[in-house]
C-alpha cells in the first residue's frame, strides 16, 4: 500500500493474491487513518492462509502495519530555504535572538572580520525573517537565498534532505 502527495492525492493498495480486501485495504486504512503521506509499506505473510480466515488476515495485515508504525519514527518534512546572512559583530546578537525566538536552526557560522551564518528557514516564514533581520540590524545584514530544501527535526536534531 502507498499514499503519496501532501493531501494523500495518490493512493494504491494490492491484495496480491490474498482474498479480496483482506490485505491491501486494511493496510491502506491504517495509513490514511494515521494521516500519513509519502509512505509505502509492504507486509509479507509466511503463515496462516486458510487457518486465519478472512477476518484473521485483515487483523494480521493491519496489525503488522500498526506494529511497524509503532516501532518507526514518523517525521514531517518541512519545505525550507537555506539562507546565508552576513553581518558585522554588532548585528550577530540580534540575528541569534531572532533565530532562537522563531526556532530557526543555525546550520553553520563563520567568524572572521564579519560573521556569516547559514540559517534554515521554513519557506512560509522567509519574508517575515528577512523583515525582522533587516529591522533588527538596521539594514546592515546582507541576506542571500542559497537553496530550497526539505528538512525534519528528529529527536531535537535537524536532518536536511538535499535531494
Amino acid at each position: 500500500a502507498y499514499v503519496l502527495g501532501e493531501r494523500q492525492e495518490l493512493m494504491r493498495c494490492s491484495d496480491d493474491g490474498e482474498p479480496s480486501q483482506t490485505a491491501g485495504k486494511p493496510m491502506m486504512d491504517v495509513l490514511t487513518g494515521a494521516g500519513l503521506t509519502n509512505v509505502a509499506v509492504v507486509v509479507t505473510r509466511y503463515f496462516g492462509g486458510t487457518l486465519l480466515g478472512t477476518g484473521g488476515l485483515v487483523r494480521a495485515y493491519s496489525g503488522s502495519l500498526q506494529e511497524g508504525l509503532k516501532d518507526s519514527t514518523v517525521i514531517e518534512k518541512i519545505h525550507g530555504i537555506s539562507m546565508e546572512i552576513i553581518t558585522d559583530y554588532t548585528g550577530i546578537g540580534k540575528i541569534q535572538y531572532i533565530a532562537g525566538e522563531k526556532g530557526l536552526p543555525i546550520l553553520s557560522s563563520e567568524y572572521t572580520d564579519r560573521v556569516t551564518l547559514q540559517l534554515l528557514i521554513p519557506a512560509d516564514q522567509v519574508q517575515a525573517v528577512e523583515k525582522a533581520v533587516t529591522e533588527g540590524t538596521s539594514g546592515r545584514a546582507k541576506m542571500k537565498k542559497e537553496k530550497d530544501l526539505y528538512y525534519a527535526v528528529i529527536d531535537g536534531e535537524v536532518k536536511v534532505f538535499d535531494d
